[in-house]
């Protein structure tokens, strides 16, 4: 299996299998992060959430979440990295909420096309907005994508130095 991590995308994935115990797997992330000055964390012998060492918190801040479970005799490690479940969640929200928008006002406007009513002229123009309201979302993202870029090289040379020591 390769063990290096390819690329740095939307939520890239990683998944590791090693002999180690969970306790073991812990201990070494432990004396990893105490290790790094640039890396904090905090970890259990399952879960673990780890985070670049910053002087301000910024909203597009990166983090590596690692989950160990048991299966087979053997130790597998996911990995996950992403921004914070608050800033995740948000997006997605603006996201369904724009595209509802979008769904409902279009969907006004092309009913009162099929009947030939004058009713409702101004849906296409909330269609257009909401749909301009999700290319902004969208923006967004990509901006935070590269400005957390830096951190998410850091992140991803960390989990790449510590699955070397397993």
């Amino acid at each position: 299996m390769d063990k290096k991590i390819n690329t740095i995308r939307t939520r890239p994935r990683f998944k590791l299998e090693t002999d180690l115990s969970k306790e073991d797997f812990e201990l070494n992330l432990k004396t990893e992060l105490q290790k790094n000055t640039e890396i904090q964390g905090n970890t259990n012998k399952e879960v673990a959430s780890i985070w670049v060492k910053t002087a301000h918190n910024e909203f597009w801040k990166p983090y590596l979440s690692l989950r160990a479970e048991n299966e087979d005799e053997k130790t597998i490690i996911r990995g996950t990295f992403g921004p914070s479940a608050a800033v995740w969640t948000f997006f997605m929200f603006l996201y369904f909420i724009f595209s509802i928008i979008f769904m409902f006002f279009i969907t006004i406007w092309f009913v009162t096309k099929q009947i030939n009513s004058q009713d409702f002229p101004w849906a296409i123009y909330l269609s257009i907005f909401a749909l301009v309201l999700l290319l902004l979302t969208f923006l967004a993202t990509k901006i935070g994508q590269k400005k957390a870029k830096t951190e998410m090289e850091q992140l991803k040379n960390f989990a790449e130095k510590t699955i070397e020591d397993l």
